[in-house]
């Protein structure tokens, strides 16, 4: 046997074990791609509703595949009826156009019978998107946010340093701003933390310190779900 066979589905009727093998399959491949898409995601705009689209995206392309089953007409009549359908929904983000594409991919070839290319594509994409996310591939962002506080103007700038080495792993000194008459001096520093915990340690530690007030830190990229 050869093996590329593998990859090639079966011809001929399908049994109800068949289909209902191939609906499971790609529901259960296109839950692995939309848990993958949480995993990973960056941005400000989450959406619940469009991961559970990408989870149930595969039963729908599988149930199709099913039914056309190597009949021209039936497959020109599906296409033909999903033509007039008019999707409004407008994806702002190419990334996740893939991650919908993936799911569809996953569900034609469940429903083709080509359980071996489902089941390796799915495994290769969930590789590729693992790495890129945690490589940061074509990120150009070199710091998380702007942290900005208030300190008096003879205080010893060596603790503000200190505690930025301790709690960052890089930051770089943006603006020092006099305040209060020349009395207090607004320090605006662009910092990169090592963990999530970093940035709740690193405002700790400022407030701790002597004179220091108006402790704020804005992050680059909230995750919100709407």
């Amino acid at each position: 046997m050869n093996a590329l066979d593998i990859f090639a589905g079966p011809s001929g009727p399908v049994s109800l074990e068949q289909a209902a093998l191939s609906l499971l399959l790609a529901f259960g491949l296109s839950q692995a791609v939309a848990a993958v898409y949480i995993w990973t995601f960056r941005g400000m705009s989450y959406s619940r509703s469009f991961v559970q689209a990408v989870a149930l995206g595969s039963i729908v392309a599988a149930m199709l595949m099913l039914a056309i089953n190597n009949n021209i007409a039936a497959g020109l009549g599906i296409a033909g009826s999903l033509a007039i359908i008019r999707f409004r929904t407008a994806m702002r983000d190419p990334r996740d156009m893939v991650f919908v594409f993936a799911s569809l991919g996953v569900g034609i070839a469940a429903g083709l019978r080509s359980h071996g290319a489902a089941v390796l594509g799915t495994i290769v994409f969930i590789l590729a998107a693992v790495m890129l996310a945690g490589t940061e591939f074509g990120g150009q962002r070199h710091f998380d946010g702007l942290l900005r506080f208030t300190a008096p103007s003879d205080a010893d700038d060596g603790d503000f340093a200190q505690a930025l080495k301790t709690h960052t792993r890089r930051f770089t000194l943006v603006t020092l701003r006099d305040v209060a008459q020349g009395t207090a001096v607004e320090h605006a520093y662009h910092v990169r933390f090592a963990d999530d915990e970093g940035q709740t340690r690193l405002v700790a530690a400022l407030q701790k310190l002597g004179g220091v007030s108006d402790v704020s830190l804005f992050l680059e990229e909230p995750t919100v779900e709407v």
